[in-house]
């Protein structure tokens, strides 16, 4: 018999709404929180997709009450929501929301924090299910997760689930890493530990696998034999903020090359899933950063840089050694950019471009591939002077979408050919807007649906790509670019070496 498509649990058109359970979320009050998951439980929560058993806790040091904890969680809600804000989906909401005041050493306060969860099995129905989420420093988590499994919290068993999720950065290195997974993996199964990259949630990075996988037009040229080069970049034109401390011990690398791009990379460059499951999805992109290569000629083609005072969108912008908080002295980079490889049959010979920077003209993520010039033109050199090489261009963000960059006659009555642009913007071709990154991840976290996390394998790869690079850098002095800039001239120069140049998205 023909299974019903509306009735087909593999349908994934229907909603996906979790089992009865409740999300703790350590580290209540910081920015994360009230500025991501807290909207975002509420979006969910208007979209239907929360079970109608559903509670929150909180775990923070604030001398709060429940209801200090609902007044500060219906602020952040309504301040950040991305779908309209309906008073009586927080009042459903507020009735299951609970918090417990303590430090990561009470053993008090994690005994209340267990008590609470098993309260809310009898008067919530949660059925002892629970996402535990550490939006806290990693220097945090030995002592949060002992206490968890000290009260038996991690616990998974036959009738209930427990699972944790973890924010990165996943370690300062591939030792400190290693480590990380270690004490998160003694504590949980290794399928309750979800790995957040909030890149892999956003809705044009999943388009990436339908745009190569469900048709038939692109996935024959997705290779070196079609391909010149790939760059994908991540530009911000905000400075560090108030992160100064983070940031001093971090930099772009490890902040943002070791995990988003590298994944943006497995995914642009991986072979095709033998299903769209977790476990092969997430085989296909460790063969990918398992066969990356480091540039031979490092002083060359691996470049970090640092913003001094500039201009950016008409003010002056201080330069990073001038922001509080930071050395004057600092040698932490502000920009990176690399030249890697793909040691594989489809990628052999073609270059991938990687580069992050802050105080950079615009904020734009992007993946382009970079076609070869066709083998012959039977134009006249004068004819295609303005022609450049084709491209596909992956908006991930802002303008998420699609561009298609070809050459095509200029009207008129000579032939003169020049590039143009065909585009595809998500705002135009659908009527509903897409999830943030956090409330798709935080809905799989509840389901259980692991597609969208990488694992252990894949963070350790990440990291055996970023660590020689840090080695070579150690102790060099960035390079300067100015703010308002795209980055120091040595980043043109890498390019220009091999005869390309950056877009500028």
């Amino acid at each position: 018999m023909i299974p019903n498509p509306l009735r087909d649990p593999r349908d994934r058109r229907l909603p996906r709404v979790p089992e009865p359970c409740a999300l703790v979320v350590f580290g209540i009050t910081g920015d994360l929180a009230r500025k991501k998951l807290l909207p975002a439980v509420y979006d969910l929560a208007n979209r239907g997709l929360l079970p109608t058993n559903f509670a929150l806790l909180g775990f923070a040091r604030r001398d709060w009450g429940d209801q200090d904890f609902a007044e500060l969680a219906r602020d952040a809600a309504r301040n950040a929501a991305r779908t309209p804000w309906r008073e009586e989906v927080w009042e459903r909401l507020a009735g299951s929301v609970r918090f417990v005041q303590g430090s990561f050493d009470d053993d008090n306060a994690f005994d209340e924090l267990a008590a609470a969860l098993g309260d809310l099995e009898s008067s919530h129905g949660i059925g002892g299910n629970a996402a535990f989420y550490l939006s806290i420093p990693p220097a945090m988590f030995p002592v949060v997760l002992k206490q968890m499994e000290r009260t038996g919290m991690a616990e998974s068993t036959p009738d209930r689930w427990r699972r944790v999720v973890v924010e990165k950065p996943f370690g300062t290195d591939l030792a400190s890493s290693r480590e990380l997974n270690e004490l998160v993996d003694s504590v949980f199964s290794a399928e309750d530990v979800f790995r957040i990259d909030h890149y892999l949630g956003k809705e044009t990075v999943q388009n990436l696998m339908a745009l190569r996988f469900a048709n038939e037009l692109f996935e024959p040229v997705w290779n070196g034999h079609h391909v010149d080069s790939v760059q994908i970049t991540m530009a911000e034109d905000v400075g560090i903020g108030g992160r100064a401390g983070f940031y001093e011990k971090t930099g772009a690398a490890r902040d943002v090359l070791q995990n988003h791009l590298l994944q943006l990379l497995a995914l642009t460059a991986m072979e095709e899933p033998v299903e769209f499951s977790a476990d092969e999805i997430r085989t296909e992109k460790l063969k990918v950063l398992r066969a990356v290569s480091l540039p031979e000629d490092m002083r060359r083609f691996a470049v970090r840089g640092q913003y001094e005072q500039g201009w950016l969108a008409g003010q002056r912008a201080k330069g990073y050694r001038q922001e509080e908080g930071v050395d004057g002295e600092s040698l932490t980079e502000t920009y990176a950019a690399v030249r890697l490889g793909v040691e594989t049959r489809r990628w052999a010979g073609v270059p991938f471009y990687l580069r992050t920077g802050k105080r950079l003209p615009r904020r734009v993520t992007e993946i382009a591939l970079v076609f070869k010039r066709a083998p012959h033109l039977p134009f006249a050199d004068t004819d295609t002077e303005e022609l450049g090489n084709n491209q596909l261009v992956v908006r991930v963000q802002p303008d998420e979408g699609v561009t298609l960059k070809f050459g095509s006659k200029v009207p008129g009555s000579v032939m003169e050919v020049r590039d143009v642009s065909m585009d595809f913007l998500y705002g135009e071709q659908f009527t509903e807007t897409s999830p943030e990154a956090y409330e798709r991840l935080l809905l799989d976290v509840l389901l259980g649906d692991a597609t969208l996390f990488p694992r252990n394998a894949e963070v350790e790869a990440s990291w055996a790509v970023i660590d020689p690079l840090e080695e070579f850098w150690a102790g060099t002095t960035p390079e300067p670019y100015r703010a308002g800039e795209w980055g120091p001239r040595a980043a043109d120069d890498m390019l220009a070496a091999e005869g390309r140049r950056w877009r500028r998205p």
